[in-house]
């Protein structure tokens, strides 16, 4: 969950590699740091808090190797002394990102052996055990490869050494890294967002791999030690996609992208007359054909896609569908049906969680495996079989808005392929689908026409420090998705309920300054609904009501209606985030928090 860049040329690389780090900034931010190296010594800066403190201190820097980091926590607190690079006798320094699960061993017996730690990062081994290879005689590559096979758990790593100016060695297992070509310059990063300015054309490094980069080309040895071959690609990434423009935080930018994002997404099929598995996948027909369930695995605003996709799969499809937080999944003992379908859902598609219950349910005897992510050359895209891309562009903001509509749009195509292979989806049906789903892009942006109106309710919250959230049905992962976005970036506490079990409890919490937020869609559900609504006003509470039209909730002292533009029937639960997105946003400019980086999170989760 944090930020690496590195790169080595015959120009001044710290422009480059606070540039990268101000990109990489989404992914942690506690503290950052970077070192430069000039052929005799190692140059280190460190500064606790945002990027744009490094960037004051690192002024007078200079040199043409370096790497730097941008840290979300783990092991240690935020501080100077944890901040990365972290160095070996001030020979060896080294950025990470991942979690070193034996470094507690590895730090009693390098301490036996004469190394001093200065802080509390399972990272400072990996420095002294690189220096204490490398002091035998090795190469930067060799000490680098052999203190690898030393190592438990998860890393991408960047190395430089005080005497060697011509070298930097990286590393991956279990966290995203990729090299960038340039003319007579390289770089590292884990996210291509962060090499934008230098270069487009890009190596995915696979699991295992070891590279060596020099200012004229790199080598790349796979987890055996062999020199092999990797693709260069050219990334499809854009300079203005991951700019900020007229608005006021990347969340607002991504919250009004979904439009363009969802037609995006949808555009293989909305052209189109009918549905075909084959935009799964070349297998895609013949593994649907065999599927007997679904099981969906996946972790926070995924993992509540993943909720409402359960509703669609069963009601639409009839496919019975369970869905797992991936971080609990392989952590209790399961019954594999090798008939599975197994989904995993990741904006990112290194969610290590999610990777690793992937793996965990390939080892029990899944052998289905379909992944729905928003970044083509991820992991999870190409550990599973099958796969449906969500093209909603770079999420910089750490609340996810765009990733979750375009993952709910992804698994509602899914739910009616699998239909329509099962024999469930008349021809006149499945046209109406396809004819709601061209829709859906105009009908969001109407949604985003309430913006107004749900600012000017979020001044009610300003004060507030609790608040619930209804729901039921489909509608009910919506609530949770809501309670989220208003916890994450405003740090009011939010819990969410479906409607139904407020009786059983959370009807005790309900007072005057406790708003509780409804989605009241007019379907089925909608006059349980309203009974449910009552028993808050019986009780004092201030309801905040997102409704459709002729849902004939009526407005009145403490009932706050806002107004849906339309219904949208199985897709109301897509247009009803909308709303919910915007008004966590709004109170949190009302409370003053920052909105784009919250505290103690971080957008990419590549650690347990």
């Amino acid at each position: 969950m944090c930020g690496i860049v590195g790169a080595i040329a015959s120009r001044n690389v710290v422009p480059i590699l606070l540039e990268g780090l101000k990109r990489l900034e989404y992914r942690g931010y506690d503290s950052a740091g970077l070192v430069i190296g000039n052929g005799q010594s190692l140059e280190r800066v460190r500064s606790t808090g945002r990027v744009a403190d490094l960037v004051e201190k690192s002024a007078q820097t200079q040199g043409q190797i370096g790497i730097a980091h941008t840290r979300w926590a783990t092991h240690g607190v935020p501080s100077e002394r944890n901040a990365h690079p972290h160095m070996s006798r001030d020979q060896i320094a080294i950025v990470h990102n991942g979690i070193i699960e034996n470094y507690e061993e590895l730090r009693a017996s390098l301490t036996a052996a004469g190394y001093e730690f200065s802080s509390d990062t399972d990272t400072e081994v990996i420095a002294h055990l690189v220096h204490s290879h490398y002091a035998r005689g090795n190469t930067l590559l060799a000490a680098t490869q052999a203190t690898l096979t030393e190592l438990v758990g998860a890393y991408a790593i960047g190395v430089i050494a005080a005497d060697n100016p011509d070298q930097l060695i990286c590393a991956r297992r279990g966290s995203p890294l990729l090299l960038g070509i340039g003319e007579n310059e390289h770089f590292i990063a884990s996210d291509m967002s962060a090499l934008l300015p230098v270069t487009r054309r890009v190596i995915y490094l696979e699991e295992g791999d070891v590279a060596e980069l020099s200012r004229k080309g790199c080598r790349i040895f796979d987890e055996t030690g062999t020199e092999t071959q990797r693709p260069v690609q050219l990334s499809e990434l854009s300079n203005e996609s991951v700019e900020l423009g007229q608005y006021r935080h990347y969340m607002q930018k991504e919250i009004h992208e979904q439009p363009q994002a969802l037609a995006n997404t949808l555009e293989s099929v909305c052209n189109s007359q009918s549905l075909i598995p084959g935009i799964f996948g070349a297998d895609a027909h013949s593994i649907f054909a065999q599927v007997e369930s679904i099981l969906i695995l996946a972790c926070g605003t995924s993992n509540h896609a993943g909720q409402v996709a359960r509703y669609w799969i069963e009601e639409i499809a009839g496919i019975p569908c369970n869905v797992e937080i991936a971080s609990e999944y392989r952590y209790r003992t399961s019954v594999a049906n090798p008939k599975t379908l197994v989904v995993t859902i990741s904006q990112s598609g290194e969610t290590a969680d999610t990777l690793a219950a992937l793996n965990h349910a390939k080892n029990i005897g899944h052998e289905f495996s379909l992944a729905i992510c928003n970044v083509p050359e991820s992991a999870i895209i190409r550990q599973s079989k099958l796969r449906l891309l969500t093209r909603a562009g770079p999420e910089i903001g750490v609340a996810s808005t765009k990733a979750f509509t375009t993952q709910l749009a992804a698994l509602f195509l899914l739910t009616l392929v699998l239909a329509k292979q099962r024999g469930k989806l008349a021809p006149e049906l499945e046209s109406q689908y396809l004819h709601e789903l061209r829709h859906l892009p105009v009908a969001v942006q109407k949604v985003l026409a309430l913006e107004p109106l749900i600012a000017d309710m979020a001044r009610h919250f300003a004060d507030k420090h609790h608040a619930l959230f209804l729901g039921r049905g489909l509608h009910f992962p919506i609530a949770m998705e809501g309670a989220l976005k208003l916890k994450e970036i405003s740090y009011i506490h939010a819990e969410a309920y479906p409607a139904g079990e407020l009786k059983h409890g959370p009807l005790a919490l309900v007072d005057k300054d406790m708003p509780v937020i409804s989605v009241a869609p007019n379907d089925a559900l909608l006059e349980k609904l309203k009974s449910n609504l009552q028993e808050v006003r019986a009780r004092g509470g201030e309801l905040y009501v997102f409704a459709d039209a002729n849902t004939h909730i009526r407005e009145g002292d403490g009932v706050h209606i806002m107004h849906m533009p339309e219904h949208a029937g199985y897709l109301s639960p897509i247009l009803h985030t909308i709303p919910l997105q915007l008004l966590a946003y709004y109170v949190a400019l009302q409370k003053g928090t920052d909105v784009d980086k919250p505290r103690n999170l971080a957008k990419s989760v590549t650690v347990e």
